[in-house]
């Protein structure tokens, strides 16, 4: 049983890129498929499927490398809110990762969307993870 399904979720990624791994296979989960949905539309993943099957299916990543110099397009992630201390921030408090360069994922109660989307639409929440 995993305590943290969000902090496997990007570690599983992570060891996938490090590892130089076209594909990942994930544990699908909603708040999975709205990071995994997060991650395409900002061109940090290649693309992805939602495979259905029942006791609790799966995602499928495709990873996202340079052509020539085999470096991925995600340098990091980075869990921010953990089961035992969770980080909140309102809307005028949201953090800008990397100057701007990153994106900040947030789970707010219009559903889970980069801070600078939260941002946009004047709304505070969890900050779930980094990504650039």
């Amino acid at each position: 049983m995993v305590t943290d399904p969000i902090a496997d979720y990007l570690t599983r990624v992570r060891n996938a890129i490090m590892a130089g791994h076209r594909v990942v296979e994930i544990p699908s989960s909603n708040i999975k498929k709205a990071i995994t949905q997060i991650l395409f539309d900002q061109g940090f993943i290649l693309n992805f499927k939602f495979i259905d099957e029942k006791p609790q299916g799966k995602i499928m990543i495709a990873l996202k490398y340079h052509p020539k110099m085999k470096t991925s397009a995600i340098k990091g992630l980075v869990r921010v809110s953990k089961p035992g201390l969770r980080r909140y921030a309102s809307a005028g408090e949201i953090p800008r990762v990397l100057n701007g360069l990153g994106i900040a994922v947030m789970s707010t109660s219009a559903g889970v969307m980069t801070g600078k989307e939260a941002k946009r639409q004047n709304i505070g929440g969890e900050v779930l993870c980094y990504v650039y």
